[in-house]
């Protein structure tokens, strides 16, 4: 087990399968050392979180559910290194999109619930670049997505 996967299980965290597309595109392109990884979305086992942060969800859910995008971000970099998270350099950039009611502005800190995982899976690695925006609606609803930027060897 790597020293990633190890941190994961101390975070109590398993990686599910990674997510199909939806439409037309591909999970993650690959261009040399650089891998661009599709949106994620705040999808789980029992259906995600879904809904309208500061209305349907509060901070907290929120939270969790970038967490749950930064999941489903991991299990793709996991398909893109071909089963080996260690050869993640580095997360170069997330971006990250909170689907938010009109007077909900905490947005930074609904997407540190992925930022957060990413510097407790990767340590130093894991500390990127970032973008955190407020939208008026996600795809099948759901509360955030999350894309990233990394690079891997």
């Amino acid at each position: 087990m790597s020293t990633v996967e190890q941190r994961l299980a101390a975070l109590g965290v398993t990686l599910p399968q990674p997510v199909a597309p939806v439409a037309n595109y591909v999970p993650f392109v690959r261009s040399g050392a650089v891998v661009h990884i599709s949106g994620q979305v705040s999808l789980d086992a029992g259906g995600g979180v879904r809904g309208v942060v500061g209305e349907e969800l509060d901070l907290d859910a929120a939270i969790g559910a970038a967490r749950l995008c930064g999941i489903n971000l991991i299990a793709q970099m996991k398909a893109a290194t071909d089963g080996d998270l260690e050869r993640v350099v580095r997360v170069v950039k997330l971006g990250g999109f909170v689907q938010a009611g009109p007077s909900f502005f905490d947005i930074p800190k609904v997407v540190n619930g992925c930022s957060d995982l990413m510097v407790e899976a990767f340590g130093d690695a894991g500390r990127h670049a970032r973008s955190a925006v407020g939208v008026y609606r996600l795809p099948l609803n759901f509360a955030v997505e999350v894309d990233a930027v990394v690079e891997i060897r």
